[in-house]
């Protein structure tokens, strides 16, 4: 990736986002171009884990807090805007205007030089009416950060290529599990992907763009395609059959985002916006930002080259960040019972123990690599079905597999999980990200025990109202054939100082 030149004095940036697809990939390019980087960040625990964090300063804060945004736009030379809700809701639309219009304030009182914005492809001349609601949204907070006194760029793309990208997830898992297929109508929309590292270029190097410069840039890749071009295209990169496709003209984009979240790891809720931001061709009307900054020796990345670029960290397990990596609505914020501020109530457990004869760190790699594609080490068809369920009802299934199929991180995604605390060879709890009347826990603790190692198990489950007390009551008697198997192949798989053992305990995809 071509840098702009150190500075010789560094400046600080503040990075929005940073626990996101790009905010997490944006901060090293800053530092390795000699940025001093902050961050904002809600739960900074999640970053505890990034090779990054001990570079960067971060301010515990939401950025809808104006004291928090204030405070983090303190003596900050160029501010990046990476905010953005990827689903839908009655109020996201306000929420966001709100937001941006607080951080465009404090911006502004701050003296920041330039703030950057990642928005979205919006093609030029079609009324607000026959725009999705998502890009109305991103061009209603570009107009605000615009307006804001602050010299803005807004950078616009559509479709990012990029390894862990929800565009190249629904993509990739679109193309490998259908060889023929119907689809809808918008495959055949015309569309200027780009790849991430040109786009994660363009934000780089737009912190030295002209004091006097305030507008909108639209940015992508060297190809125009239809989807159904990316899709064959993708298909000839990744060795696979050409794939046939005829589109129909009967999928709403409410019916086509449920068609995309049964066949890929992208939930409906999250497919929705992606699909309806293709009903239009979102294609590059402009190529201004050459002006100020020219493409790369060999130029700009091509979609068969992203494209290998992404299966290539897929394969080597060098994906970066991933979209799943972003809180999931309602999850993020709620209490961990052993906190000082937890409320109370009923709180039902599982509590299983068994001795493992085995070092703590054996049993911690079983632990580090848990899900995905090593499974839960229990009953396959009841994780399987338990994933369906949840698939069925919009939540997020098993399918979101993990980013490193061998190591966690705090923040990481683990199939209908997120990891809430990772402490090596000691703790590993994973928070429930499906839809659940209530909140629940996994946790595993590990203890030394006279050259063995004693593996503790809980199931923890807060219960709301009586739908939640009848869950849990429902699903108990399961609980010995479940969670039982679990802690009892989990110790045998770390005595037997294999990692997994996939023709057992490898769970189906729901």
């Amino acid at each position: 990736m071509t840098r702009n030149p150190t500075p010789t004095v560094p400046r600080r940036v503040l990075v929005t986002g940073a626990t996101g697809y790009i905010g997490g990939r944006l901060v090293p390019d800053l530092l390795e171009a000699g940025f001093t980087v902050r961050v904002l960040a809600r739960h900074p625990d999640k970053l505890r884990d990034r090779p990054w964090a001990g570079q960067v300063e971060v301010v515990r804060g939401d950025a809808a807090d104006p004291g928090a945004v204030a405070e983090a736009l303190c003596e900050v030379d160029v501010a990046y805007y990476l905010l953005h809700a990827l689903t839908r809701g009655p109020s996201f639309a306000v929420e966001d205007a709100a937001m941006a219009r607080t951080f465009a304030a404090a911006a502004k009182t701050a003296g920041v030089r330039r703030i950057i914005y990642l928005g979205g492809l919006v093609p030029p001349g079609v009324p607000a009416s026959r725009l999705s609601e998502h890009l109305r949204s991103r061009r209603e907070v570009g107009e605000i950060l615009r307006g804001s006194g602050v010299p803005t760029a807004e950078l616009r793309a559509a479709v990012i290529i990029g390894s862990g990208s929800a565009s190249f997830e629904m993509l990739r898992y679109l193309t490998e599990r259908l060889p023929a297929m119907t689809t809808p109508r918008w495959v055949t929309s015309k569309i200027q992907p780009i790849a991430v590292r040109d786009v994660l270029r363009y934000l780089v190097a737009a912190a030295d763009l002209p004091q006097e410069v305030n507008r909108t840039f639209d940015i992508g890749g060297p190809d125009v395609l239809t989807y159904a071009d990316m899709m064959r295209r993708y298909a000839a990169v990744a060795g696979l059959r050409r794939r046939l496709i005829i589109p129909v003209p009967v999928l709403t984009p409410g019916l086509s985002s449920h068609w995309v979240g049964l066949i890929t790891p992208v939930p409906a809720s999250i497919a929705r916006p992606l699909v309806e931001s293709l009903r239009q061709e979102v294609i590059c009307h402009e190529d201004d930002i050459t002006t100020h900054v020219p493409d790369p020796p060999g130029g700009l990345t091509g979609f068969d080259e992203a494209v290998r670029q992404a299966l290539a960290q897929v394969r080597e397990a060098t994906v970066a960040t991933r979209w799943s990596e972003a809180s999931y609505p309602g999850t993020s914020a709620q209490p961990w019972p052993g906190d000082p501020d937890w409320t109370g109530g009923t709180l039902y457990r599982d509590v299983r123990e068994q001795l493992v004869h085995t070092t703590p760190d054996a049993v911690w790699k079983v632990l580090d690599a848990i899900g995905g594609q090593h499974g839960w080490y229990s009953f396959p068809l009841a994780w399987w079905a338990r994933g369906a369920m949840d698939r069925a009802v919009g939540g997020v299934g098993l399918r979101r597999g993990r980013r490193n199929p061998d190591r966690l991180a705090v923040g990481d995604v683990v199939d209908f999980w997120r990891v809430e605390e990772r402490i090596p060879d000691q703790l590993l709890r994973l928070r429930a990200e499906m839809r659940l009347p209530g909140l629940a826990w996994l946790e595993f603790s590990l203890q030394p025990t006279d050259g063995a190692t004693l593996l503790r198990q809980r199931a923890l489950f807060h219960p709301r109202g009586l739908a939640g007390q009848a869950y849990w009551k429902g699903i108990a008697p399961f609980h010995g054939v479940v969670f039982g198997s679990m802690i009892r192949n989990i110790a045998a798989t770390a005595e037997s100082g294999t990692t997994h053992r996939r023709a057992v305990h490898r769970a189906p995809h729901d």
